[in-house]
């Protein structure tokens, strides 16, 4: 990950500000907040302004994703929209599997599933499953954006207190 991020950052580095990089590397699905801060640290962004605009950068598009990826994802599937069926179907399932994973009634489950900053974890992934689980929306909102905070308290230390210490 700290490779592609990387990339992104100096390839739009020198007609974007390093706040703008880091608030929509946040914005991406895989990348997210963990992304964002990883590239904050990379363009030497203080923590105390890459913190918020992270947070704010992966929150943003998830009340969108709770509340319609269904239809759009049943509206790509009936009409391959784009040719998109395939990528849709393949994310769909990768998302009915980590499901499977969860208490449906857990709401404890959502939130370690988007705070614990794994590979395929993260809020896009949580909101998708927290649709699939038929969570209602404002419950899973507070729950996706809980996780959010604490996988940026995670990542912060990761990124900008750990490599303190050591360099």
């Amino acid at each position: 990950m700290e490779s592609l991020v990387a990339s992104i950052t100096e390839f739009f580095g020198s007609w974007l500000s390093d706040e703008v990089i880091i608030f929509l590397v946040s914005l991406l699905p895989i990348l997210e907040l963990r992304g964002g801060l990883i590239a904050a640290a990379l363009l030497g962004v203080d923590w105390s302004i890459a913190f918020p605009i992270c947070v704010i950068g992966n929150i943003l598009p998830i009340p969108i994703i709770v509340l319609f990826i269904r239809k759009i994802f049943d509206f790509i599937k009936k009409t391959n929209f784009l040719w998109l069926s395939k990528i849709v179907t393949k994310i769909d399932e990768k998302a009915q599997k980590k499901s499977k994973n969860m208490n449906t009634a857990s709401l404890v489950g959502l939130f370690l599933f988007v705070a614990i900053p794994l590979p395929g974890t993260g809020a896009w992934t949580g909101a998708l499953v927290a649709n699939i689980l038929n969570v209602k929306p404002l419950k899973a909102f507070i729950v996706i954006f809980l996780g959010v905070i604490t996988a940026g308290i995670i990542m912060s230390t990761l990124t900008y207190l750990i490599p303190s210490f050591f360099f």
